[in-house]
């Protein structure tokens, strides 16, 4: 299998499955001399976990990070981080239903496509569980530009047809973290919380949005053609799983406007450039203009409904699933800092490439 590598000059190489022995990865090229701030670490992970609150689902696992190497006495050595987390409350008998059926919408038919073979269990290696390794790169990836005072904050702005209103600056990022779907407006998250409880109810799923804002990224970061900083960005996004779109700036937003209303016009103020707008999303030309840098990723509804589905089985026998098992109702409040990670490692790949380069 591959394509299990992400990253240039600071790579993360993730490997497990769902209900095998251990989910991990291998970080190389961070650089030495690093402080790790394990607890800081281990929050974002527990941010990402399964049964942390009533609205996920209930696979209850601890998610006790274990380094293996690369770090000594509190510190990066430069040589590859290793690390793992055990896989701990597999139920696998709840799979044994989907052993020779697809699931609508689910990576089971594409991956006996390609591979002619696949884990069942909790989905393999296309299971979200593989997420967590992103978690771990990312969160370091963050300690590292605390440096440049670079900083990353990401949240749910929608929850099936329930948003956020657009008017960003009346956001107060620090409402984030204090309901269960991560939303910064106490009203809205109260709504998207009914919702989920309803949709649960129906034995159904859930879509949704994330906006994540990058600050602190000076102007000048990014490749000017193959390797744009969004494109990375969007790359990154999109290797998520579950992830169907991702805009930054205006997005299509932008198609409905003309190219004066659009430009973002520049001024001086005390001999530092500013933008009177940021429709640009802080990147022109692939490269980072030194504006705050913005996006949205798109989550599709979990394709593991409990309601009875049409599918096919691996004999091409047109069979009625119920999909057991545990599963979330919507995914997107556990994303958050899986995007946030993603955008952590895009960006001090480039600032390191930035550096080489000079």
């Amino acid at each position: 299998m591959a394509g299990n590598t992400f990253g240039t000059l600071f790579k993360l190489t993730s490997f497990g499955e769902s209900h095998g022995v251990a989910i991990g990865g291998i970080i190389d090229g961070c650089p030495p001399g690093l402080v790790i701030d394990f607890d800081f670490i281990q929050l974002q992970l527990n941010k990402r976990r399964p049964g942390q609150s009533t609205i996920v689902t209930p696979r209850n696992e601890k998610d006790k990070l274990i380094f293996l190497s690369g770090i000594y006495e509190g510190k990066t050595t430069g040589a590859p981080i290793a690390f793992m987390v055990n896989n701990e409350d597999q139920q696998s008998k709840d799979y044994e239903s989907l052993k020779d059926v697809y699931r609508p919408s689910h990576a089971d038919y594409t991956y006996t496509a390609k591979y002619s073979h696949r884990d069942y269990r909790g989905s393999g290696r296309a299971s979200a569980r593989e997420t967590l390794s992103r978690v771990v790169a990312g969160a370091i990836a963050q300690l590292w530009l605390k440096q440049y005072e670079i900083s990353f904050v990401a949240y749910v702005a929608q929850i099936g047809s329930v948003k956020l209103p657009n008017e960003v600056n009346e956001i107060d990022w620090n409402e984030i973290e204090n309901n269960l779907v991560r939303c910064p407006n106490q009203t809205v998250a109260s709504k998207m919380l009914e919702l989920i409880a309803l949709t649960e109810k129906e034995g159904d799923t859930l879509g949704g949005k994330i906006t994540c804002h990058i600050n602190g990224v000076p102007a000048g970061i990014g490749e000017p053609v193959f390797d744009k900083l969004h494109a990375e960005l969007g790359k990154a996004m999109l290797s998520i799983n579950a992830v169907k779109g991702f805009e930054f700036g205006s997005g299509f937003e932008g198609i409905s406007m003309k190219g004066s209303a659009h430009n973002d016009a520049m001024e001086i103020d005390k001999d530092k450039i500013n933008f009177l707008t940021n429709y640009s999303g802080g990147i022109q030309g692939g490269i980072s203009n030194g504006a705050p840098i913005y996006f949205n990723v798109a989550f599709k509804p979990v394709s593991s409904i409990k309601k009875s589905q049409t599918t096919i089985d691996n004999k091409n026998n047109k069979v009625n699933i119920e999909v057991k098992g545990r599963h979330d109702v919507c995914v997107v409040p556990r994303a958050v800092p899986i995007v946030e990670a993603m955008a952590a490692i895009v960006i001090m790949d480039f600032i390191l490439r930035q550096k080489a380069n000079n």
